[in-house]
């Protein structure tokens, strides 16, 4: 079995010119190559290190695992779909709403996500046997749109409640430089927003401390409010520059989060389990973005890079890591440079391994300021909403039926609002978990007990999330709603 890793030199190892195209199984000259893997680095690398923090993971071990993975990756889908597996989002409202159980710890949220990853991958393996037709049947436009939309808009309290409120101001101005970055430049530098974003709230944070003193409000790393500087770099300066990440701990009675191994919690896994479709969407939409871009008919493979994914979260969870999903930026990356060399990815890989073996590094991620994801983070959840209506309206979705309309709007309340529904005093279910099961089987029955012609008119298009402009559905959010074909 071919694994992907002969490469063959691309002419005489440059590009002949900017319409020149490498191919997946071709590599420019080493140092090239390496200078490409660098930049997807760059690509992929605010949003896999911001999320792990949003969801009280560790960001190095979530560098660390996102190369292992991506090599992973690469190596099921034999080298036929390039791409990087960053941190997924689609977790992260069900993340938070398993905090809120009494006892759940960081072992429980990866050990539920572990098993998303699982099913994940069994999805991937059905898709591969009985072809990509299947994902239309059960889970049509409507379903999935209204599916990413929920997990989206069921974040905004997390922002207003817990981020936000720990420096309004400099959250303030970290979402006008997003909003900015993202659409005033065209290029690379648009597609990288949320990392400059980062870097530009870290020196502003910095700068109110000098210019304005310290602050009153929560601080995340006390657990309550204090008076505190924005900026702390004491914990940089003590950590080592190479070694492996943390193991978890419990310091002065908080959970100090680091590798370990997790634990499993039925309750937490039926809170995660609605994240595989959003999973499910996005990938396929990544491997129809690369297909187009690489005229290639990877519809063979699409079951296969789906278990990938799944496989590739259940390594990174199985050691305390993030849950992974491919990542549309790095798909950016390669619009822009016409490189689909996948030996690039392996090069990124390398590097994010290396990272994720720098404390010192894990300690900086570890400081960042709570009004800098305040900023970052409202852009981005509202994103992820977005996503879900982008998918709507590239599948042409008729909400003028009741089979598309009554069911789905059921469900995105129930998931935004955090409805619950409670069985018993130790069961219940409610938000993303309840709002997901509601437009899935509302969605099914209306369909089943609708008149014919109604029926016929709800059956809509396949899943378009391709192509130049179109919906990705990529969980990170950040790079699917820049500036359509002229950032493709």
């Amino acid at each position: 079995m071919s694994l992907g890793l002969g490469w063959k030199l691309h002419g005489d190892g440059n590009l002949a010119g900017p319409d020149d195209v490498v191919a997946p199984d071709e590599r420019l000259g080493w140092g090239k190559t390496v200078g490409l893997g660098a930049q997807h680095v760059v690509a992929m690398f605010g949003a896999t290190f911001v999320f792990p923090l949003i969801m009280g993971l560790n960001a190095q071990l979530a560098i660390m695992m996102s190369g292992i993975a991506t090599i992973a990756f690469l190596l099921i889908v034999q080298g036929r779909v390039p791409s990087y597996l960053g941190t997924s989002a689609s977790f992260v409202g069900a993340v938070v709403a398993i905090r809120a159980q009494e006892g759940a710890t960081s072992a429980t949220v990866t050990g539920a996500i572990l098993v998303a990853g699982v099913v994940l991958a069994l999805v991937g393996l059905l898709i591969h046997f009985l072809g990509s037709s299947v994902l239309h049947t059960v889970l049509p436009p409507v379903v999935t749109g209204a599916v990413v939309m929920l997990i989206g808009f069921n974040l905004a309290p997390v922002v207003a409640n817990i981020y936000w409120p720990q420096d309004q101001w400099v959250a303030l101005l970290v979402m006008v430089f997003v909003i900015v970055c993202a659409v005033a430049f065209k290029g690379f530098v648009g597609r990288i927003a949320i990392f400059l974003a980062l870097i530009f709230g870290y020196v502003l944070s910095w700068l109110f401390d000098k210019g304005f003193g310290q602050i009153t409000s929560y601080d995340a790393g006390a657990g309550k409010v204090t008076t505190h500087f924005r900026t702390n770099f004491q914990g940089v300066k003590d950590a080592a520059w190479f070694g492996f990440p943390p193991h978890t701990e419990i310091v002065a009675g908080k959970e100090v989060v680091g590798w370990h191994a997790p634990s499993f919690s039925m309750a937490a896994i039926l809170l995660v389990i609605p994240a595989v479709i959003a999973l499910i969407a996005e990938n396929t939409g990544h491997v129809k973005a690369v297909a187009e871009m690489t005229k290639t008919d990877l519809d063979p493979v699409m079951g296969r890079a789906i278990a990938a994914d799944g496989v590739g979260t259940v390594l990174a969870t199985a050691v305390g890591g993030s849950p992974t999903t491919t990542y549309a930026e790095n798909i950016g990356v390669m619009a822009a440079t016409r490189v689909y060399s996948t030996a690039a990815y392996y090069v990124a890989a390398a590097v994010a391994i290396l990272f994720g073996l720098s404390p010192k590094f894990g300690a900086l991620v570890a400081s960042t300021p709570g009004g800098v994801l305040g900023g970052i983070t409202v852009v981005l959840y509202g994103m992820i909403g977005l996503l879900g209506a982008k998918i709507w309206k590239e599948n042409g979705v008729d909400f003028a039926n009741p089979i598309n309309l009554v069911p789905v709007a059921a469900g995105i309340v129930i998931g935004i609002g955090n409805v619950t529904l409670k069985f018993s005093d130790s069961f219940s279910l409610s938000g993303i978990a309840l709002g997901t099961i509601v437009a899935v089987a509302a969605y099914h029955l209306a369909k089943a007990v609708a008149p014919r012609e109604l029926r016929e008119r709800a059956e809509g298009t396949m899943l378009a999330v391709s192509g130049h402009g179109g919906t990705y559905g990529d969980s990170d959010g950040v790079d699917d709603l820049y500036q359509g074909d002229d950032r493709r």
